[in-house]
């Protein structure tokens, strides 16, 4: 990065630490932001949590690899949320809590809540493992000579920084800010890719259609992005985001029901249509004649090859804004379960709310380092414990006979299936189909069927 970049990068931290500085006052204005966010900063905040460094790797990492076939990855994101909408959207925000595990503890058992509580805890810190390594990645190419460990605890620092004075509103009003350059910064790349390879005739000379072959399941399946990946992370995708609790936490925050309902929606399509410009520029990216030896890099290769002197440093600011705000939104999320299911004293106190997010950086950064090798992988083996959760949740809002026991075994169900599938199966065989397309039936007709049996 030229010294025009660097200036660039602080600037737009600047403008985002400006932004986002408000120093919470009180735990519900730190937590849930007071329960006032209107339409257009719900809108951006919910984008810009989907829209995080892991994922963005993830899927930009399979466009340079299958080129146009890895569109359907979106598609994940447009569906998932779509239901969640539908299902779960006004559901969440009429319970109005702190967290979403008590709503488990206030539907059928204290012990259910908390175990509940556990497994998504669980499933987060997985998932900021996850941010912490993809936000190391793609500034490590800038700063080979630092070490990894030293590199991951200086950026969770940052981050956790910028997340701390005003926790839940701080974020929001950076992702604000985040939300308007990722829509600027984004489209410029796909049309410069588009400028670059020459014309969209060029991804077909290297991206082939005779590839594509016949999955044993009989979908069509593609040697670098197989379908049948896709139709499993969209079910576990529409399945474990009704339980996501930096979502949910989100929700609570917002103004009214109406306003919950449409931001969801309207993020639906916003997520997906970002993701599919992020992939399709990889695509091009290649086409162009760029060859990387990490796919996971193609994201901050485009900006550091595509971009001006100076707005470089703006897009990778941008790439760090991402992160931090997905980081910062699932540890105040975290954070408000451990105050809400285990009945911390003086955990309505703003202090302990600030050292508990604290230490949860630590172990993101302890994660991140030690924890993950794979993004992708890491990231959908960390929602075994959430898929979990489905039934007793679903049923929880919309079938009065779900009985108690029939949530406790249709949870243990889930978790056993999912740990087996993966332990016996592996990633190498494909473990997420056995486990979406054969676990989701099973964990349902569990629920039901104990349900039936033993009626609350």
């Amino acid at each position: 990065m030229s010294l025009t970049d660097i200036l660039g990068f602080v600037a737009f931290l600047a403008l985002l630490g400006w932004a986002s500085w408000r120093r919470a006052r009180t735990a519900d204005e730190f937590l849930i932001a007071n329960r006032s966010i209107g339409l257009f900063p719900l809108v951006a905040t919910l984008v810009m949590t989907e829209f995080n460094t892991s994922t963005l790797l993830a899927f930009t990492a399979a466009g340079y690899r299958a080129g146009p076939m890895a569109l359907a990855l979106p598609l994940v994101f447009l569906i998932g949320l779509a239901f969640y909408t539908f299902t779960v959207a006004r559901s969440w925000k009429r319970f109005n809590r702190l967290s979403v595990a008590e709503f488990f503890s206030e539907r059928y058992s204290r012990s259910l809540g908390r175990f509940a509580s556990l497994m998504l805890l669980l499933a987060m810190t997985g998932f900021c493992a996850t941010y912490v390594k993809s936000l190391a990645l793609i500034f490590q190419p800038l700063f080979p000579h630092v070490p990894f460990s030293l590199l991951t605890a200086v950026l969770t620092a940052v981050v956790l920084t910028s997340a701390l004075p005003g926790g839940l509103t701080s974020i929001v009003r950076s992702d604000v800010v985040s939300f308007v350059a990722t829509l600027l910064v984004l489209p410029g790349l796909l049309v410069i890719g588009i400028w670059t390879a020459g014309s969209p005739e060029a991804l077909a000379a290297v991206f082939p259609r005779d590839q594509l072959a016949v999955h044993p399941v009989g979908q069509w399946n593609h040697p670098a992005q197989p379908f049948w990946f896709v139709t499993t992370l969209i079910a576990l995708t529409c399945f474990t985001y009704i339980a996501a609790p930096w979502y949910g936490q989100k929700i609570f925050a917002a103004r009214d029901e109406r306003t919950a309902m449409a931001a969801v929606a309207c993020s639906a399509v916003l997520v997906a249509t970002l993701y599919g410009i992020a992939v399709l520029a990889a695509a091009y990216f290649r086409a162009a004649g760029h060859a990387l030896d990490d796919p996971q890099l193609v994201m901050p290769a485009m900006i550091m090859r595509w971009l001006p002197t100076g707005v470089r440093g703006v897009g990778m600011a941008v790439l760090f804004a991402a992160a931090l705000t997905t980081l910062g939104g699932v540890w105040t999320a975290m954070a408000a379960m451990l105050a809400a299911d285990f009945g911390w004293a003086g955990a309505g106190r703003i202090g302990v709310q600030r050292s508990v997010m604290t230490g949860l950086a630590g172990v993101s950064w302890l994660g991140g380092t030690l924890l993950v090798d794979d993004i992708l992988s890491r990231l959908i083996l960390a929602n075994v414990p959430v898929l979990a959760l489905a039934f007793a949740l679903l049923a929880g809002f919309h079938w009065k006979r779900a009985s108690t026991a029939g949530a406790w075994a249709s949870v243990v169900v889930g978790v056993t299936w999912g740990a087996g599938c993966y332990l016996f199966v592996g990633e190498a065989g494909g473990y997420t189909w056995p486990w979406a397309i054969y676990g989701i039936p099973l964990i349902f007709g569990t629920g039901i069927a104990v349900s039936i049996l033993t009626p609350s």
